[in-house]
């Protein structure tokens, strides 16, 4: 006599969510997405808002934001950038609408960045009901290790823009003085800190990779001088600016993570082999190894 159901009852907390996952058609699924999108959307609205506000304004105590993305700028030297009087430090407009689309395009920048909770948390809520349990943690701890990464990445390439304008702008300031645009000198910025923030994320690819077993250890370990290689090209290529400081940084950067991908990548072979009998790599036609074992007592009197 088979057991019937039990259903939970309607003020459980789960039942809804369940019964309404249950009955999503693919309609139900595009209305859910454009609800999410919308939501996002606002997010990004309201981060670009402040964004605007925050670019000539002081917030909490800290500095405004286009004091700190010139603030690279203004620690170079004089005579290394034009300007109206020896300590002025401010960069060129030459049309009348360039401060606002400077601002515009400055403050959307910030509000992708600051609505990064919201509209990532959009996302999650839109994905996490087709994910096991054991997905959710995962997928909690990919997006927590990639925001953490191009975070990284977007501070040191902050950090390099300095060293890298020293290195463009004095090496023939006796002879000339260049006049930065603010669209320039902003684009210049922040495509760095984009390009060293994505770089920042392939280790995590690799470790990825390694988890759902389609690079090994021992393949990454023999690719070694390719990774090394195919780290400064990317580094070579993918630089806004085309100086050697920022190449090389990136490059050396790049080189450090990805040696620590794959030493968690060896870790997680170890632990993996440890576990596994060995009988993942028997062919899908062939019978699994009887373990060894001893005959049994009875047939030993026989």
């Amino acid at each position: 006599m088979s057991t019937p159901t039990r259903r939970m009852p309607r003020w459980w907390p789960g039942r809804r969510r369940r019964e309404t996952e249950e009955a999503m058609t693919l309609l139900d699924h595009l209305h859910e997405l454009r609800r999410r999108l919308a939501w996002a959307l606002v997010a990004i609205a309201v981060g670009t808002l402040l964004g605007f506000v925050w670019y000539e304004n002081s917030i909490l105590g800290v500095p405004s934001l286009g004091s700190l993305l010139i603030q690279p700028y203004c620690s170079l030297p004089p005579t290394a950038r034009a300007g109206l009087n020896g300590t002025d430090c401010r960069l060129l407009a030459t049309g009348p609408f360039d401060q606002f689309l400077l601002r515009v395009k400055v403050a959307a920048t910030a509000g992708v960045v600051l609505s990064a909770p919201g509209w990532l948390g959009q996302l999650w809520a839109f994905v996490t009901p087709g994910l096991r349990r054991s997905e959710k943690r995962g997928a909690v701890a990919f997006i927590g290790t990639a925001s953490l990464l191009f975070a990284g990445g977007a501070v040191l390439a902050y950090l390099v823009v300095a060293q890298a304008l020293s290195f463009l702008l004095m090496i023939g300031n006796s002879v000339q003085t260049t006049a930065l645009r603010g669209d320039e000198y902003y684009s210049l910025v922040l495509s760095l800190m984009v390009v060293f923030g994505v770089g920042f994320l392939t280790p995590l690819v690799v470790v990825m990779l390694n988890r759902v077993g389609v690079v090994s250890y021992a393949k990454l370990a023999s690719w070694r001088r390719v990774i090394i290689f195919s780290a400064f090209l990317f580094a070579g290529i993918a630089t806004p600016g085309g100086d050697p400081i920022s190449m090389a940084v990136l490059g050396v950067a790049l080189c450090v993570l990805l040696e620590l991908a794959i030493q968690v990548c060896r870790l997680h072979d170890r632990r993996r082999a440890r576990r596994d009998p060995g009988w993942e790599d028997l062919d899908d036609d062939s019978a699994s190894p009887l373990p060894d074992a001893d005959p049994d007592p009875l047939s030993k009197g026989v």
